[in-house]
């Protein structure tokens, strides 16, 4: 595997996998920063998961707490953190794999959002 491959870029990693490097690459806990922020864990794990995304205002607090770049943050571009060492590399199927349950995640959620939004005008025909 290439020695200059980058592992934070929009084609290998996504918004949540960046900020889960970033927070763990400057020492902090989900819970930490999240008490940071002034939000709930959930909110921050709910990012990394990519079931949901920050507003611009918490986007740069994030950037400015785990000391990278709000582009590096959006796209893998510009001031972020190193990539994993050697030791830490994937086999191109473990990748592989991930990046596939990765998009089977974001599928699901956006399954589930779709059935709320399905039950909730069920609901509105079944009272008229």
């Amino acid at each position: 595997m290439p020695d200059d491959r980058n592992w934070f870029s929009a084609e290998t990693a996504t918004f949540g996998d960046r900020l889960a490097g970033a927070r763990e690459a400057a020492g902090l806990s989900q819970k930490a920063l999240a008490e940071k922020l002034g939000v709930k864990t959930s909110v921050i794990a709910g990012w990394e998961n990519d079931l949901k995304e920050p507003r611009a205002n918490r986007l740069q607090m994030v950037a400015g707490i785990v000391g990278i770049s709000i582009s590096w943050l959006l796209t893998g571009e510009g001031e972020g953190v190193d990539s994993p060492t050697e030791d830490a590399v994937l086999n191109d199927d473990v990748a592989g794999l991930l990046a596939e349950m990765r998009g089977l995640r974001s599928e699901v959620a956006q399954t589930g959002e779709k059935l709320a939004r399905l039950e909730k005008r069920l609901r509105a025909a079944l009272k008229e």
